[in-house]
């Protein structure tokens, strides 16, 4: 099979069964980025940059890979793969929904989905925390803390809940972003 339709088929399938949006696409994509040959440290450095970057996060993800393995037609198969599942879907759900809305499956199966992105997000930020704290990629690691990245991941939460206790509304990610930059930039360049 070639690069492009493996690429493609991939992503698809990601797509297809994925619910709750990239960031519960994320541990999908990274076993596909594992198997395709990128280390776990390079997974986590490009969840970082595709957060940071404007697009979807799971989008960036499958078109980076998609690039590095096959080019730009590798993240153009990449890419359509991850998304033509759900807009294939939208449009279907689009054209009947409110028909679909008063079966009992339906309501049943939307309320069953709900936990399980709960968990995947879940999931998901409980890895990248470890991985970043304590240095933990496996249950063969050995705990490495990294007090920069817990510095950083303070403050950034203590500025973001703050500033929505105080004015009641969420602080704009890209600022919180910028901040943790900075952040990195002080602490990891400087000491």
């Amino acid at each position: 099979m070639s690069i492009f339709l493996d690429l493609f088929l991939t992503f698809f399938k990601i797509g297809i069964v994925s619910f709750g949006g990239g960031y519960a696409m994320i541990p999908l994509v990274t076993d596909e980025a594992l198997r395709y040959g990128f280390t776990s440290e390079a997974v986590l450095n490009f969840i970082a940059v595709a957060e940071s970057t404007p697009g979807p996060i799971a989008i960036n993800m499958a078109t980076y890979i998609g690039s590095v393995q096959g080019g730009i037609f590798g993240s153009i198969c990449a890419t359509l793969g991850v998304v033509l599942p759900s807009f294939i879907i939208i449009l279907i759900i689009s054209s009947v929904i409110k028909g679909l809305m008063q079966f009992g499956g339906v309501k049943a199966f939307l309320n069953g989905l709900r936990p399980v992105v709960v968990g995947l997000i879940i999931g998901t930020a409980t890895t990248l925390l470890l991985t970043v704290i304590l240095s933990i990629k496996s249950v063969y690691d050995t705990v490495v803390f990294d007090w920069k990245a817990l510095v950083i991941f303070l403050v950034v939460a203590v500025i973001g809940f703050g500033h929505k206790k105080l004015k009641k509304k969420a602080l704009s990610p890209i600022l919180l972003i910028i901040i943790s930059a900075v952040l990195g930039i002080v602490l990891y360049g400087l000491l």
